[in-house]
């Protein structure tokens, strides 16, 4: 056994500061260590319980001389003979746990031949772990194998947070950088990450809110996701006044970052779940949230890379995209054809066209951005209340986006972009009308591939000639052939009422001079319809 001392700690009594930034050390790592040959004999055996470092005193009060967090070690110097019979240490043992100690490592030898009973009782009482130190294990030697420990710990974190950082470089830089991003900082904390409009709208996500504590059932899953949704608040700039809203109650009082009345940064927890929040960018609205089932020391460096990279990529401007996006518009403009300028927009020969609708309030530039940024372009157009993104085919396949009803159309050349354009606004309407969150235009070949362009056009114009003049004839007639004529899906698809819907079919069979109740008929009229 080490030569004990008998002088007062040099620390000087004061406030508890919190811990720090190091990685600590699982106690059952420690007690694992066959060289030190530790066993614990009180206290709870607890997988969770940590020690940020190992402190030797002889103090009969160490509790000023504590920092909190510690593993406390002592030979017994300073128990009094008849310390069994009285209160000294139920006295000892609670000035510990009051401290913040984590442990109490207890020598045995050269003072004392066991650990006092009476010391193992206290420790079972006020819950603190007690570790029984052999004589041939000297406490430098076990605050050597702490160090250690914390210094494999840390090493450990740096590497996993350098690999986060690497992988989430990587996704920054696929097509479809903003999922690549959340599902990859989703995988490295754990949990899920989620991308928050200006509105509080969640634009998109990744991952699963983690299993939450007290059962871990929906019930705690929906208060946690709910508690995110509130600590995106406080950290998103407020419209009128610059302050951000206060989170909901989910747990243990939010903490932020960033000083004045709205923080860059907050976290918080809530049914067990560790939450945090990030704003991106300066002024821009979004936040990264992102949600845990612990809070490692690398875990905010991770959501902080990633919210860096979600920044740039939710930014209105990117100098070299924005530049080639420009120069492809001038050429346009002054007479160039399509498939001359689709290189300038960084995507191949196919593309795809996209029309969606929000399920709120109409779009604004901000939010259409970051639909663009879900779907992996930045060519976006905001028209009324629809939303169109002109998609490179073939870099990733297209997903229904949470909050929005979309229609694409099939792959084009950027010759047929025009016509995709119409593709997609009737995919859009038939997602409207069949409640569907993605609906996608067909491209496969049929009957109609059997019957040459021109004669498939001159045939379509004859037959339709009747209507052709009245647009809303037509489409109304296209739209509720789509539907099997259900007159209120196509009611929905065209934003009229049901009677509307009655009235322009009844004059299209009446100018049409046909029965639209016969199947050939309608067989018919659709191939037309589809060539014009």
């Amino acid at each position: 056994m080490e030569e004990m001392s008998t002088m007062p700690d040099s620390a000087v009594p004061g406030p508890v500061p919190a811990v720090p930034p190091t990685p600590p050390v699982p106690l059952a790592a420690l007690l694992a260590r066959e060289d030190l040959g530790l066993r614990q004999i009180a206290g709870p055996q607890d997988s969770a319980t940590v020690i940020h470092w190992a402190h030797t005193s002889e103090m009969a009060d160490p509790y000023p001389y504590l920092l909190g967090g510690e593993l406390l070690l002592t030979a017994g110097v300073h128990v009094p003979e008849a310390a069994g019979s009285g209160t000294y240490f139920d006295d000892y043992v609670s000035r510990i746990v009051e401290a913040g100690g984590a442990a109490l490592g207890f020598g045995v030898a050269p003072v004392h031949d066991t650990v006092p009973r009476a010391l193992v009782v206290a420790c079972d009482d006020y819950g603190l772990p007690l570790v029984e130190v052999p004589p041939r294990t000297t406490f430098s030697g076990v605050a050597r194998a702490v160090w250690q420990l914390m210094a494999q710990a840390r090493h450990t974190e740096l590497r996993r947070v350098t690999e986060a950082q690497q992988s989430l470089a990587a996704a920054a830089a696929r097509p479809d950088p903003v999922p690549s991003v959340l599902r990859q900082l989703a995988q490295r904390v754990g949990g899920r990450a989620a991308l928050y409009a200006p509105d509080g709208g969640e634009v998109a996500s990744a991952g699963r809110m983690p299993g939450a504590g007290g059962g871990g059932g929906l019930r705690s899953e929906s208060d946690a996701g709910a508690a995110l949704a509130g600590l995106v608040a406080v950290v998103r700039p407020a419209t009128g006044n610059g302050s951000g809203a206060g989170a909901s109650g989910g747990g243990g009082g939010v903490s932020a970052g960033g000083g004045g009345p709205t923080p860059s940064s907050a976290s918080d927890t809530a049914a067990g779940v560790h939450l945090a929040a990030y704003a991106l960018g300066t002024g821009q609205g979004f936040v990264l949230g992102v949600a845990a089932p612990r809070r490692d020391p690398g875990d905010h460096t991770i959501a902080s890379v990633g919210a860096v990279l979600l920044s740039l990529l939710t930014g209105e401007h990117q100098s070299s995209t924005g530049a080639a996006r420009s120069s492809a518009l001038v050429r346009l403009l002054l007479g160039a054809a399509p498939e001359e300028v689709a290189p300038l927009l960084a995507g191949g020969e196919r593309w795809v066209v996209v029309h969606a609708r929000p399920d709120g309030q109409a779009p604004d530039a901000v939010t259409a951005s970051a639909l663009g940024a879900a779907l992996g372009s930045a060519l976006v157009d905001v028209d009324g209340d629809v939303v169109r993104v002109l998609v490179p085919a073939g870099h990733r396949e297209l997903a229904a986006q949470p909050g929005w009803t979309c229609g694409a159309s099939a792959p084009v050349g950027p010759r047929e972009w025009a016509s995709a354009d119409t593709q997609a606004g009737r995919a859009l309407s038939r997602a409207r009308a069949t409640r569907a969150r993605l609906v996608r235009h067909g491209e496969h070949p049929g009957l109609a591939d059997l019957v040459p362009p021109d004669e498939a056009a001159a045939h379509a114009r004859t037959v339709l000639a009747p209507i052709t003049a009245n647009p809303a004839l037509t489409e109304t007639l296209r739209t509720w052939l789509s539907l099997h004529g259900s007159w209120d899906r196509t009611a929905v698809a065209l934003s009229v009422h049901r009677n509307t819907v009655r009235q322009r079919i009844a004059r299209c069979a009446t100018l049409l001079s046909t029965d639209l109740d016969d199947p050939d008929v309608r067989m018919e009229l659709w191939f037309a319809l589809r060539q014009a």
